[in-house]
């Protein structure tokens, strides 16, 4: 037995030298099996995906081949056999399969290296949600929803006609209240044409406009209709742009058309309107409020009755003063500035105001456009066919100087007010 053994050992080796040199010449060795006494059905390597219980195939090997093949290795002769290297991957095969199989993973058709725990981790990562984003996306979300309430809102309660003007801030659009068709003017101002924000009692940052309006409403309990400022009605914020719904006083019209209409008003009439207007800016200066844009446009006279009567409109510029305050960015019409901005670029509430008293008042009787420039220069006169006091009440408005104008009050007590007044 022992001498069989050897001879086999020796024919062992002769095999594994021979393929060894068949390797180094290029060429892929021959790997005989040999024979059993039984047939037996050759090995078929199986996709992972087709695996369903741990491969056998090791154990259909003939134990002598193996134990021939192993002597091989422990004799340490020549280099690896490529079967075996072969046969090393089929046992890694072997377990990879079985490690899916004992964690309970789904085979799939990908290939084994895609389904590592590496990649998972990457998938996962790629797979995760940002939180900004989907922070981001619920603000969206949520803003879409409440500009869709906020639509929904107006509509149910107003309805909007034909447009009435247009300018610099936004447009305005005729339209009625559903409940009462009560007249109302709506107001469509964009976001980016809110100049003048005010942060409220409660940190939220309102246009301007919506604060002051909501002021003099607060503070004048059922002043719809009867106080000079129109009334703020309703306001509604579309996040693109505000909706003001606004007072519409019927029949009424803005100043400058009623001059063109009417042309130059007597002085009686002029008297009239100016009287009501210097109340009007005394009343807002009571309540700490500088309209800053006081002109023909942005008065309106109803007609209502044989007496006009003065409402005052477009709060877009406005703001809330403080004793003193002095302003150095001009909000308002640049035609129209005082003297002071153009010597300094600075002004304050009060002595404008009276400024722009003496514009309108100018405007009115001479029916022409008032330009502060040409006024300063001496290229625009008052006229001298006025009465004496009527011209020293406006050369008083319209002093270079803001120090010597008069304030508000001392306008209402000017002789042209007060001498043959008519009883308003």
């Amino acid at each position: 037995m022992y001498t069989l053994f050897l001879i086999k050992c020796k024919e062992c080796n002769r095999k594994t030298q021979e393929s060894t040199d068949r390797v180094q010449d290029g060429r892929r060795p021959a790997v005989k099996r040999k024979a059993s006494p039984e047939p037996q059905t050759p090995t078929k390597r199986a996709r992972v995906s087709e695996v369903a219980e741990p491969s056998t195939s090791f154990q259909k090997e003939p134990k002598k081949v193996q134990n021939e093949k192993r002597k091989v290795t422990e004799d340490g002769e020549g280099p690896s056999n490529p079967a075996k290297k072969r046969k090393i991957f089929d046992h890694l095969l072997h377990q990879e399969m079985f490690s899916s199989v004992d964690s309970g993973t789904k085979s799939t058709n990908s290939p084994v290296c895609s389904t590592s725990e590496g990649d998972t981790r990457v998938n996962l990562k790629r797979k995760a949600v940002d939180p900004e984003e989907t922070q981001r996306r619920k603000r969206a979300k949520t803003i879409e929803n409440k500009k869709h309430d906020e639509k929904a809102a107006f509509e149910a309660k107003y309805v909007e006609e034909s447009p009435l003007g247009e300018g610099g801030c936004g447009s305005v659009f005729a339209g009625h209240r559903k409940a009462d068709n009560m007249p109302v003017a709506i107001k469509h101002i964009p976001k980016d044409k809110v100049y003048c924000k005010h942060k409220d009692t409660d940190g939220r940052l309102l246009s301007v406009e919506v604060a002051v309006m909501q002021k003099l409403g607060m503070t004048d309990p059922g002043s719809v209709g009867s106080s000079a400022p129109v009334s703020l009605l309703d306001w509604y914020d579309f996040q693109q742009e505000l909706i003001l719904v606004l007072e519409r006083p019927m029949p009424a019209e803005d100043l400058s058309n009623y001059i063109v209409k009417n042309g130059s008003l007597e002085e009686e009439e002029a008297k009239v309107i100016l009287k009501q207007l210097v109340d009007a800016a005394i009343h807002l200066k009571e309540k700490s409020i500088f309209h800053r844009d006081i002109k023909v446009e942005n008065i309106l006279i109803e007609t209502s009755t044989d007496v006009p009567r003065v409402r005052l409109i477009d709060f877009g510029l406005s703001c809330f003063v403080k004793t003193k305050s002095r302003y150095r960015v001009f909000y308002g019409t640049s035609a129209h500035v005082p003297p002071e901005w153009l010597n300094s670029h600075s002004y304050t509430a009060g002595p404008t105001t009276v400024w722009q008293m003496g514009v309108v008042l100018f405007e009115t009787l001479h029916n022409k456009e008032f330009k502060s420039t040409r006024f300063v220069s001496k290229r625009l006169r008052i006229s001298n066919r006025l009465s004496q006091d009527c011209q020293d009440f406006l050369e008083q408005c319209l002093t270079h100087h803001p120090e010597q104008r008069p304030t508000l009050e001392q306008l209402q007590h000017h002789p042209w007010f007060t001498r043959n007044r008519r009883d308003i």
